[in-house]
């Protein structure tokens, strides 16, 4: 990328707030008014918000409205090797003068004023999406919901919301209850609502709200199922019953995921085929990705490399229970996490199913933990840990220790996004 590109204007964006997060519409609306309020000229919008799940979900609705032959814009956070990842036109990344274009005029309208990284770089997505043709918007929270910088659109088409759990305790409260109230702030009065499984005690909350505004729900276990029967994927809804290929994301938390997509998508009015299209052909990064070329890979030999962006404890469980359903393999973590994560949580799921763990530090992240901390909270859990410089020296010291492993890098998306520029 150019220096004088996006590279360059992002980094002036990332001098015009103090604070990386500050959670707060006013900025927003002040920029969308001097341009003209592109989020009133959108292609309908489905918003989703939840603790995980969001950004497969997404991937999952826009493989199935892009089958149905829709043009779909879609926006997500974070990015894994470049910034124009977050933001699809009509199906294809923005390009690099496109994006380049759309911020230059998006700081200029500015004009200086405080603002975050995340609320004008938001801004400028929904500028692109006001202003090229297309079907479907799919817009994904990047934190909470009720001050999300994306929750600036009136009447979606509809809204989702993930499994909630415990995360960002110190921006959305530490309470289930108090999280799945900053989550529900996207519903919208009279707006459907998909909602996928949820604990009690954010269910309750989202019901309320709901009622508050009249917006319909859908609620998985009351207007929903979905179960596994001989490896293919059953959805059941007001619609019926279809019957879909196993989705090509790995995991059994990939099949809710999948199943909240497919219950939108038939709200929506898109067929079966377009749904089971979506199941096969469904592509998101960093997800139990299982890496198959590049330097890394060969670097692992006889080694399994696999990648997963998981950060939470949540996230944690669910990837302690798709390594246990892998075929047997001993497995080794290579872990990098952030300073603002609850380690100890997301490690203690994994202790049961690996057999040691290297600690990284996250290349270029000012807000990674230190390597020798994550090894800590590992040793906590009763998993051996040593540290590493590198992701590539961890890999040559498990494969020299133990060629034929499993070896899973973990802990973090932005450490995921490291690996997959080197791997490239």
């Amino acid at each position: 990328m150019s220096a004088t590109g996006s590279d360059l204007i992002l980094e002036r964006m990332m001098a015009l707030h103090p604070k990386i997060i500050d959670l707060t519409l006013d900025r927003v609306w002040r920029l969308l008014a001097a341009l003209d309020h592109p989020e009133r000229r959108l292609p309908p919008v489905i918003h989703l918000a939840g603790t995980n799940g969001k950004g497969s979900t997404q991937a999952f609705l826009r493989a199935g409205l892009e089958a149905a032959g829709n043009r779909v814009h879609s926006y997500t956070s974070p990015h894994l090797a470049r910034f124009h990842e977050r933001i699809r036109l009509a199906g294809t990344l923005i390009s690099e003068p496109d994006l380049s274009a759309v911020l230059d005029r998006c700081y200029a309208a500015n004009d200086g004023e405080t603002i975050t990284y995340f609320e004008i770089t938001t801004v400028a997505a929904l500028l692109s999406f006001a202003e090229t043709p297309a079907e479907f918007t799919l817009l994904e929270t990047g934190l909470g919901g009720r001050l999300d910088a994306t929750n600036v659109v009136d009447q979606p088409a509809m809204t989702v919301i993930t499994p909630i759990s415990i995360d960002h305790t110190q921006f959305l409260g530490d309470t289930l209850a108090k999280i799945a109230g900053e989550k529900a702030g996207i519903l919208k009065r009279g707006v459907p609502c998909v909602v996928g499984p949820q604990p009690d005690e954010a269910l309750e909350v989202i019901e309320a709200r709901a009622a508050r505004l009249g917006a319909p729900l859908l609620v998985h276990g009351q207007h929903w199922h979905f179960y596994r029967e001989r490896g293919r994927l059953i959805v059941q809804d007001e619609h019926g019953l279809v019957d879909l290929p196993p989705p090509a994301l790995i995991g059994p938390h990939q099949l809710e995921n999948a199943a909240a997509a497919v219950v939108t998508l038939r709200a929506l009015g898109i067929d079966n085929d377009a749904c089971e299209s979506a199941m096969q052909n469904v592509s998101w990064p960093a997800r139990m990705q299982r890496l198959t070329t590049g330097p890394l890979v060969d670097a692992a030999g006889d080694s399994e490399l696999w990648l997963d962006g998981g950060h939470n404890p949540a996230a944690g469980e669910m990837l302690a229970v798709v390594l246990a359903n892998l075929p047997l393999r001993p497995t080794h973590l290579i872990c990098g996490m952030l300073n603002t994560k609850d380690v100890t949580g997301y490690l203690r799921p994994l202790a049961a199913v690996a057999d040691s763990l290297i600690a990284v530090s996250i290349p270029g992240e000012p807000n990674t933990l230190p390597a020798e901390d994550t090894a800590e909270a590992a040793h906590e859990v009763r998993l051996g840990a040593t540290t590493a410089q590198t992701v590539a020296g961890a890999i040559h010291r498990i494969t020299a220790d133990h060629p034929g492993a499993r070896i899973l890098i973990c802990g973090s998306l932005y450490l995921a996004g490291d690996v997959l520029k080197e791997n490239s």
